[in-house]
């Protein structure tokens, strides 16, 4: 069975080009020619790997694969005309696993490709939603939604980074430092501060109550974990 590739990028142009040579390669792939799209094919179609824009006009890839990082740890690789080494560290601290600037090689775009698809993933297999505690906790990760006994919670999107990273490594204690850096991404190291707060917002919004609380649970000196039940 042929490896998928998702290839999300505003320019048709670049779309058909990468298309032509993937598939002349044996690959199937996936075009998305919007952020949001992109997001929605890879939960639908599990691909093996995905080439990711950073420039793009709804959400831009810097976003996007902090999102496909929520549940996945399937290979990305920027594929990006922004060529400055800052962009590069941003990328890769983003979650990237590679970075390709435009205009790029073909042998090279596809010794890349062959790399990361030949490394063995962890598991690349995308959720839309995960439940807990017998149905009563619902998080959605494709439409950012939060349910507690069937009631949509209203969460800010720093807040349901929070809650994505501590959901998705449910019963390990994240340390404050690696759930900033994983929520919120590189530029957010002096926010840790201000964590405390964020977990207490969070909380306030889906806890029975907040003092006592059944879900996001504090390891003392560490960080926090959400508790896998």
């Amino acid at each position: 069975m042929a490896e998928k590739i998702l290839v999300i990028d505003d320019e048709e142009t670049t779309l058909d080009l990468i298309r032509l040579l993937l598939e002349h390669k044996g690959y199937e792939v996936i075009k998305a020619s919007r952020a949001d799209d992109g997001l929605r094919k890879a939960y639908r179609t599990q691909p093996d790997l995905v080439l990711l824009d950073i420039m793009m006009p709804d959400l831009d890839g810097w976003e996007v694969c902090r999102r496909l990082r929520e549940l996945s740890d399937v290979p990305i690789i920027f594929l990006t005309a922004l060529s400055e080494a800052r962009d590069v560290v941003r990328g890769l601290e983003t979650g990237a696993d590679d970075y390709i600037v435009k205009p790029y090689d073909n042998d090279e775009l596809i010794a890349r490709v062959r790399a990361h698809l030949r490394r063995v993933p962890k598991s690349n297999e995308m959720l839309e939603e995960l439940v807990f505690d017998g149905g009563r906790f619902r998080i959605n990760f494709l439409n950012r939604e939060v349910f507690v006994d069937g009631d949509r919670r209203s969460v800010t999107p720093k807040e349901f980074n929070l809650l994505s990273v501590l959901v998705r490594n449910a019963g390990r204690v994240i340390t404050r430092n690696d759930l900033v850096a994983q929520a919120w991404g590189p530029g957010y190291d002096d926010a840790v501060d201000s964590l405390k707060l964020y977990i207490h917002y969070l909380r306030k919004k889906i806890e029975k109550d907040a003092n006592h609380p059944e879900y996001i649970l504090t390891s003392r000196g560490v960080g926090y974990r959400f508790a896998n039940k």
